[in-house]
């Protein structure tokens, strides 16, 4: 049964607002960007929050953020914030102006910005700051292959198998993190190959629907909005994911009920945590697995970006230059 928050959507969302919303991305990643590899993590999200805010109030469309930044309406792009202009359609919102802020702070790879869209009613709503347990793979394999209640060396042999693979020829993503060593552990022994990241975690699931990248499957946990970031760029891809939150505390239960969530052990996959038509951008801010990062130049910056929707099956690669210069002399006259 789909979750009592969820309502079918009504229409499909104006496809003009895909790119968009790229700009979004763009706007957060540059800004972030300007203090790229400068060991200042507060002015890095702060740059990359006010840009982001920026851009989506400029947009013409009466949204409102499901999954936010945080919890607290004193803060920017909190979880029930009103985006946009308030002239187009009703449109609920997830994002992160960085994920991996540390890593753009050390200029290490996967930092990216990104934001999803659909229509009002149709991301699951998940609290802030819970975790959730999480694997994904990319399209063309069986329905269900993958299971959160397997062992992790059963969800390897299934896709090694439907991929015509032996274990050894897998490769998975997993954030670099102690409470995996367990399962790092198990991925070693069955032989397969083991991508850690810093951080990233939407990156990594969603490398797995993106054959140049290599990853074959992502495994662990990490934070429950990105889960449904992730959910929402593998539905554009077509690929696979399951999560299930991960609640520690009497407080972590509750804030999930306020959430609109009763069954708390639920496996949720990605239908439900996306339904409808899902526009999904992100823009690089270091180097990583699905994005190259921003460079910059005397008087501007080149920024990459991925911009998908999954009622056409649509992905744009884009690259833009950028004239701080021109851009500069715009806004001032």
């Amino acid at each position: 049964m789909p979750h009592k928050n969820f309502v079918p959507p009504p229409q499909a969302l104006d496809r003009n607002l895909a790119l968009e919303v790229v700009r979004v991305t763009e706007a957060s990643a540059l800004a972030a960007a300007q203090w790229m590899g400068r060991g200042d993590e507060k002015a890095a999200d702060d740059a990359a929050t006010t840009a982001m805010r920026d851009a989506l109030n400029s947009l013409a469309m009466d949204g409102v953020i499901l999954n936010g930044e945080a919890d607290d309406a004193a803060q920017p792009l909190h979880t029930g914030e009103k985006v946009g202009n308030g002239k187009g359609p009703r449109v609920d919102i997830t994002l992160t102006a960085i994920e991996g802020v540390t890593i753009c702070a050390k200029a290490s790879h996967n930092a990216l910005s990104v934001v999803a869209a659909t229509d009002s009613g149709s991301f699951l709503h998940v609290p802030h700051n819970v975790y959730m347990e999480k694997i994904a793979v990319g399209g063309g394999l069986p329905a269900g292959i993958v299971d959160l209640d397997l062992q992790p060396e059963e969800n390897l042999a299934r896709v090694a198998n439907a991929k015509g693979m032996s274990i050894t020829d897998l490769t998975v993503c997993m954030l670099d993190r102690p409470r995996h060593s367990e399962l790092l552990g198990r991925i070693y022994d069955a032989g397969a190959r083991v991508v850690l990241i810093d951080d990233g975690d939407v990156s990594g699931a969603i490398a797995t629907g993106l054959p140049e990248t290599g990853i074959d499957i992502y495994m662990g946990s990490g934070g429950a909005a990105e889960g449904v970031l992730a959910a929402a760029g593998l539905k554009c891809l077509g690929g696979q994911m399951q999560c299930r939150l991960m609640l520690r505390s009497e407080d972590e239960r509750q804030r999930a009920r306020r959430a609109g969530i009763d069954d708390l052990i639920r496996k949720w996959d990605v239908d439900d945590m996306v339904r409808g038509d899902v526009m999904f951008a992100a823009t690089g801010i270091t180097d990583g697995h699905i994005l190259k990062g921003v460079r910059h130049h005397p008087g501007g910056a080149v920024s990459h970006s991925m911009v998908m929707r999954s009622m056409t099956g649509t992905i744009r690669q884009l690259t833009a230059r950028h004239d701080f210069i021109k851009h500069a002399k715009l806004h001032s006259s």
